[in-house]
């Protein structure tokens, strides 16, 4: 049997580029190593601050993101993602110039969930930010501009602690934050039949979300999963 060469890691097929951050990533966020079922390589993207990021529309940021794409691929990554839904701005051109598929935003996922909805009912975004999500976030990850969005932005804890970046996370806190947005989506928008969590650092409360709205919920960690399982295939043995 031979084998072909050209990278410098095997066995990871995905590449997370991870926003410049200090806060907690508890197990189920995308920089918690430990959420992951399969490796990942990491690179870390200098100056992408969640400030900046998710309130500043990564203004100045492109080059910065396509050069640790460009490590991540040179490391041996067959597909690339992001640890921030607003990222999404970026989709279409770092899937141009890195030449591997892409997948920076969970938002991604909206219309998917929405095609999977009986007719009458539409999909939820729960988001980290509201005031900054823009119709053009939304659009350029495939979704309908008028998709209902509620954000975390007047809880006591989530958004604070990780827009801010700070170094202590109260978990309970902020799993109530995210159930009590979570709630107001439902009771603001009775047409609502699932909920697609935007941030991926809402992942760990993802099944709070469910129990308390009784609706599916898809995170990222979701949508990464079904993009690994493009990237590295399972392979099934053929019975004795």
């Amino acid at each position: 049997m031979k084998v072909t060469g050209g990278k410098t890691v095997y066995g990871a097929a995905l590449g997370i580029m991870m926003l410049e951050s200090r806060f907690p990533r508890i197990p189920g966020d995308m920089g918690n190593a430990a959420t992951w079922p399969f490796p990942v390589h990491y690179a870390v993207v200098p100056g992408a601050s969640p400030d900046r990021v998710v309130r500043n529309r990564a203004e100045g940021l492109l080059d910065v993101f396509l050069a640790a794409g460009r490590d991540l691929i040179a490391r041996g990554a067959d597909g690339i993602t992001t640890n921030c839904g607003f990222l999404s701005l970026f989709q279409h051109d770092l899937a141009e110039t890195l030449g591997v598929p892409v997948a920076t935003s969970s938002l991604m996922q909206v219309p998917l969930v929405q095609s999977l909805l009986p007719a009458g009912q539409r999909v939820g975004i729960l988001t980290i930010s509201k005031k900054t999500l823009t119709a053009e976030h939304l659009q350029q990850a495939g979704a309908d501009p008028v998709t209902p969005v509620i954000g975390t932005d007047d809880g006591a804890e989530f958004s604070r602690v990780i827009l801010n970046d700070e170094l202590e996370l109260d978990v309970a806190l902020a799993r109530n934050d995210n159930v009590e947005a979570a709630r107001r989506l439902v009771s603001a928008h009775d047409d609502i039949g699932a909920i697609v969590l935007e941030c991926t650092n809402m992942t760990p409360y993802a099944a709070d979300i469910r129990a308390a709205t009784g609706r599916p919920v898809f995170s990222a960690h979701d949508f990464v999963c079904w993009f690994q399982a493009g990237l590295q295939p399972r392979r099934f043995e053929a019975p004795v």
